[in-house]
C-alpha cells in the first residue's frame, strides 16, 4: 500500500451549497489560504531571525458573507459535526473560551484593535491542511478569515497587515505564542518559490525553489503525533530564548554574532546556552540555504544543513519526540539527502529532500521504522510550493 498520497481536493461547489443550507442564502465570495511547510529556521521567527517556508498546495477554503450585526457564525466540515457555532464580536476578549473558532473570531477582535470597521460574518469552512501536523492549519484558518473580512469590508490593507491580524488572533485570542512566519507564508506564497522571511524587518524575499528541475522532491512525512502551539512547552521555549537575550544584553538573539557564538554563550547557564545556540545557528542556516538556492546551486547541497538543523532541534532545543526522530533517521538511511522535523515541534512532520523517483521508497522506509518502534503509521505527500491567500470567486 502506498505511503505517499495526494491530498483530496476540496469541492468548492459543495462548500457553497453547504453554506446556503446552513445560512439560507449564497455567500458573497469564496477565499482560500494555504498551509505551509518550513524548509529551515525553527523557533527563529519570534527571535528576530530568518525563516524559509513555502506555501503548500493544501488550503483552508472559506465561503463568507457579511452580516449587518455583530454576530459571527462559523461552521467547519471537520469540527462540531459541521454545525455552526455563534459568537458576538462585542464579547471578544483575550482569555475567552472560543475553542477552534478562536482563529476566526480572533481576527475580528484584532481588526478592532486597529480601528478597522468590523461587522459580523457567516462563514463555512473546509480544509485539506492536516491538523496538528506542524503545517500551519491554524494560520491558514486565521489568514483566510482576515483576507475575506478585508475584501468584504474594504479595509485596503497590505499582505503584512493581513498576516499580522492572523498572528494577533493566534497570540491573544487562541493563546498560541507564535511568531509571524506561519501567517506571512500563508499570505505571501509564490508558486515554485520559497520565502526567505526576515522577521525583524518583516520582508519577504522570494527564492527560486523548483526541485523538479533537479529531479528532486520535498517529501513531507506526517508522524501523526499531534502537537499544539497553545501548549506549555512551546511557550516555555519562547520564554527561555527571551531570557537568554536579556542576560546577554541584546534585544533579540538575532543580535548575537555567529563569529563570537561560543564565547558569548559561555555567559549563560547550560539550558539557556543550548536554547540560544539553536536559534542563532538555525537562523544562520536559513541564510546559507537561501544563498545556495538563489545562486541556482544543486539543492542536494543543502541536505547536510537540514540534518544539522534536526540535530540542533533534538539536542539543543529539545522539541523533537521519538517518533519524529525515528522517521528522520529512517529517511536519511533510505537515501534522503537531508531530513528534519518541521514546525513548532513535539510531534508533526518530517521533511526529506529526496530524488523524485525515490519518494515512495523513502516513505516506505519511514513507515517500516515507525512500525518497528511502535509508533503511529505515518503518511506522506510531496510538497509543491504554491500561491498565498486569495479570493477564488
Amino acid at each position: 500500500m502506498s505511503v505517499v498520497r495526494t491530498p483530496a481536493e476540496i469541492d468548492v461547489d459543495a462548500l457553497v451549497a453547504r453554506f446556503a443550507q446552513l445560512y439560507d442564502g449564497a455567500p458573497a465570495g469564496v477565499w482560500a489560504a494555504p498551509g505551509r511547510v518550513n524548509i529551515i529556521g525553527e523557533h527563529t521567527d519570534y527571535n528576530g531571525g530568518f525563516v524559509l517556508p513555502i506555501a503548500l498546495a493544501q488550503h483552508t477554503i472559506a465561503a463568507v458573507r457579511q452580516r449587518d450585526d455583530e454576530r459571527v457564525r462559523v461552521a467547519s466540515a471537520s469540527m462540531d459535526g459541521g454545525a455552526p457555532v455563534e459568537f458576538e464580536l462585542s464579547d471578544m476578549a483575550p482569555g475567552g473560551e472560543y475553542g477552534w473558532a478562536s482563529y476566526v473570531v480572533g481576527v475580528g477582535w484584532a481588526a478592532r484593535q486597529r480601528r478597522l470597521p468590523v461587522t459580523g460574518i457567516d462563514i463555512a469552512l473546509d480544509s485539506n491542511v492536516p491538523l496538528g501536523a506542524g503545517l500551519s492549519s491554524s494560520a491558514a484558518l486565521s489568514c483566510v478569515t482576515a483576507r475575506a473580512w478585508s475584501d468584504l469590508l474594504g479595509w485596503g490593507i497590505d499582505d503584512e497587515t493581513v498576516a499580522d491580524l492572523g498572528r494577533d488572533a493566534e497570540n491573544h485570542i487562541a493563546g498560541a505564542p507564535t511568531g509571524l512566519m506561519d501567517q506571512l507564508a500563508s499570505v505571501c506564497g509564490w508558486a515554485a518559490h520559497a520565502m526567505q522571511i526576515d522577521t525583524r524587518a518583516v520582508t519577504v524575499n522570494q527564492i527560486p525553489f523548483d526541485l523538479g528541475r533537479f529531479g528532486l522532491s520535498l517529501l513531507v512525512v506526517d508522524s501523526h503525533t499531534e502537537h499544539s502551539h497553545a501548549g506549555g512547552e512551546y511557550a516555555e521555549r519562547r520564554r527561555s530564548t527571551q531570557e537568554a537575550a536579556l542576560r546577554l544584553g541584546v534585544a533579540e538573539l538575532r543580535d548575537v554574532p555567529l563569529e563570537s557564538l561560543a564565547t558569548t554563550l559561555d555567559k549563560l547557564p547550560d539550558l539557556l546556552r543550548r536554547r540560544a545556540r539553536h536559534v542563532i545557528t538555525d537562523s544562520a542556516r536559513v541564510e546559507q540555504v537561501a544563498a545556495a538556492l538563489a545562486a541556482g546551486d544543486d539543492p542536494r547541497r543543502i541536505g547536510s544543513l537540514l540534518n544539522d538543523s534536526h540535530a540542533s532541534m533534538r539536542d539543543d532545543f529539545e522539541i523533537t519526540v521519538p517518533s519524529v526522530d525515528t522517521i528522520q533517521a529512517a529517511a536519511v538511511a533510505a537515501g534522503a539527502y537531508g531530513a528534519r522535523m518541521t514546525g513548532g515541534g513535539f510531534g508533526g512532520c518530517v521533511i526529506a529532500l529526496v530524488d523524485g523517483d525515490a519518494a515512495e521508497t523513502v516513505a516506505q522506509a519511514c513507515a517500516a521504522a515507525a512500525e518497528r518502534g511502535g509508533f503511529p503509521a505515518p503518511t506522506a505527500f510531496e510538497a509543491v510550493p504554491s500561491t498565498g491567500a486569495t479570493r477564488l470567486r
